[in-house]
């Protein structure tokens, strides 16, 4: 009896099949367009956060999420050529592949920390099973993230418990965010066209492994340490990463504005 082969590691594009090839092409767009546009909402907070620390630490927070979507549209670079400027500075609304959760406007302080804290508490456990990938690139990327994002988990998991047990008015705030932001969380599980056979290989982690994780962590912070009630859990996100709501097509205007205007331009 034969037990099964495990993957082999794979360090160079070149050497993907082209269906593996394209579907982490799409996946890695999907991770690169997350990062792209959270760090863009959370960019709206620079001079005004409620204290000088957090307008910088935010506004770090936000330059390491930038940075991630660097590394992701690299990777992608690798895979097929493309420019990493261009598909950030001149792709169409519905050319994008976020999540909703991150294209939300920025809302109150409550609402900015409780999107965060969910959305860093996915990507620690993401990033630390990706750590494992068999294509080399990505695990590499992977482990250099982490070290940063494990900081963001624990510098939001301490607002939300602040606000939380903080005044009548920060909790309910806290709890109306909850109550906004928990439907729009399954989507960050969904997976993209042929991430199966990514996940067979072991390129990627299957995500319900991850999402199994990602609730053991959130949902006794939420519920036990911070007091907070869950409103019913999120089902299968409706629709793919390709719809959007309302508040992306304006995000993106203000995003790409400068580029729009001056496409040739080049950095001396």
């Amino acid at each position: 009896m034969t037990g099964s082969v495990p993957p082999s590691a794979v360090s160079r594009p070149q050497d993907l099949a082209p269906q593996l090839r394209a579907a982490l092409i799409e996946k890695l767009t999907a991770l690169a367009d997350d990062e792209l546009i959270l760090a863009h909402r959370d960019s709206e907070w620079t001079g005004h956060a409620p204290i000088l620390e957090e307008d910088i630490a935010l506004a770090n927070i936000a330059q390491d999420e930038l940075g991630h979507a660097s590394l992701y549209l690299e990777l992608r670079r690798e895979l097929d050529g493309s420019d990493p400027d261009r598909l950030a500075f001149f792709r169409e609304a519905d050319e994008f592949r976020n999540v909703r959760l991150a294209e939300l406007p920025k809302g109150d302080w409550a609402f900015t920390m409780l999107r965060q804290y969910l959305f860093d508490a996915y990507e620690v456990l993401w990033l630390d099973a990706v750590r494992g990938s068999t294509y080399t690139p990505l695990a590499e990327v992977a482990a250099k993230a982490l070290r940063e994002e494990k900081f963001h988990l624990q510098h939001t998991a301490l607002w939300v418990e602040r606000l939380a047990l903080g005044t009548d008015e920060s909790c309910r705030r806290t709890q109306n965010a909850l109550n906004a932001l928990w439907p729009h969380a399954a989507q960050l599980f969904q997976p993209v066209q042929d991430e199966a056979e990514l996940v067979g290989v072991g390129i990627l982690p299957d995500l319900a492994g991850v999402r199994a994780r990602w609730e053991a962590l959130v949902v006794p912070h939420l519920t036990g340490k911070c007091g907070l009630t869950l409103p019913p859990a999120p089902a299968a996100a409706g629709g793919g990463r390709h719809l959007h709501t309302e508040h992306l097509a304006p995000l993106l205007m203000e995003l790409q504005s400068v580029a729009r205007a001056v496409p040739n331009a080049e950095v001396w």
